[in-house]
């Protein structure tokens, strides 16, 4: 199979290093400092450090040259990244009813300005196509190693989901088929939020009760959230729910995690964002999930929380102390 896959940051690289095992993959990017890094040193060190990829692997800073014949488009960027990304590749299109691949979305989150899903966004710049998402737990780094990791692969087309599955099941990683897209996406984008929530408990030193009854109200609300939009209450039991969350929220590795234990030291948000080095999608998508839950009539009192602090209305423990102070509700 021919794969492309568009953005080279740490998760599409680790993804491109895994496919290549056994397809032909290209790794587009625009970023020149990457490109010479994988030519020159054979690694991504900007996002990927120290990390070899197969020599096999192809990479291009031409999206026509990416997208060229390819039998799967897995877009790579950012939230943020996905609507000028796919314009670009629609663009390309053929105008002789080819038959168009799949695409395939592995950003978390909502769109800042609108609120729509990653799958929204991609159906309404690239019509015509199937699209799906393949998430769940997974550092990146951990990919790239070759270590075990367990995701859902998820579209209403059924031929795009298998084919998710004949590209990336094999080797370390195991890939599971949903029908469920919306309850998926939503269970990526939310986790994010409650993981900035866990990292400012955890620095503010509130001991493993109070994460614990974190995780299990966070994962209340993203199932609330999501069943308000169509989603299957199943679909936050699995890899893509209480499996993403608990990765995120409780990792080492976890960049939302990272921003919400330096908010708890008192740093500011625009330092810790400077130097994180990559995007913290639940920072980014936490406004248009606020708004979406209110246009909804969901009560999201954790996602709430997280953006009075991040946008600087509560500090930390401002914060902590308005949940607490919550009236008693049944669970």
């Amino acid at each position: 199979m021919k794969i492309a896959i568009l953005g080279a940051g740490a998760w599409g690289t680790a993804l491109a290093i895994h496919a290549a095992q056994r397809h032909d993959v290209t790794l587009w990017s625009r970023n020149a400092q990457v490109l010479e890094s994988l030519r020159t040193a054979g690694t991504n060190q900007r996002y990927l450090p120290d990390v070899k990829v197969p020599s096999s692997m192809g990479f291009t800073d031409r999206l026509d040259e990416a997208v060229r014949d390819a039998d799967l488009l897995v877009m790579a960027t950012s939230v943020a990244g996905l609507e000028p990304v796919a314009q670009a590749v629609q663009a390309l299109q053929p105008g002789d009813g080819s038959a168009l691949p799949g695409v395939v979305c592995l950003a978390k989150g909502l769109q800042a300005s609108t609120g729509r899903l990653p799958h929204q966004v991609l159906g309404d710049a690239l019509p015509g196509r199937a699209v799906g998402c393949l998430s769940g737990p997974s550092f990146a780094q951990e990919v790239a190693a070759g270590l075990p990791v367990a995701l859902t692969a998820a579209s209403t087309d059924e031929a795009l989901s298998h084919r998710m599955v004949q590209a990336f099941h094999h080797g370390a990683m195991r890939a599971y088929r949903s029908a469920d897209l919306v309850g998926v996406e939503i269970g990526g984008a939310l986790k994010n939020i409650m993981a900035v929530a866990t990292g400012t408990c955890d620095g503010l030193g509130l001991g493993l009760n109070a994460r614990s009854a974190l995780l299990t109200r966070g994962l209340a609300e993203i199932t609330r959230f999501g069943m308000a939009q169509g989603a299957q209450a199943e679909t936050f039991l699995g890899l893509a729910g209480v499996g993403d969350l608990v990765l995120t929220c409780t990792g080492d590795l976890s960049r939302n995690r990272r921003v919400g234990l330096l908010l708890a030291k008192g740093q500011s948000l625009t330092d810790i964002l400077a130097t994180l080095g990559h995007v913290a999608e639940g920072v980014a998508c936490c406004p248009a999930v606020v708004a979406r839950a209110q246009a909804l009539g969901v009560d999201l009192p954790i996602s709430r929380a997280v953006l009075a602090v991040i946008e600087g209305r509560l500090s930390p423990r401002e914060a902590v102390a308005a949940l607490l102070a919550r009236e008693p509700r049944a669970e």
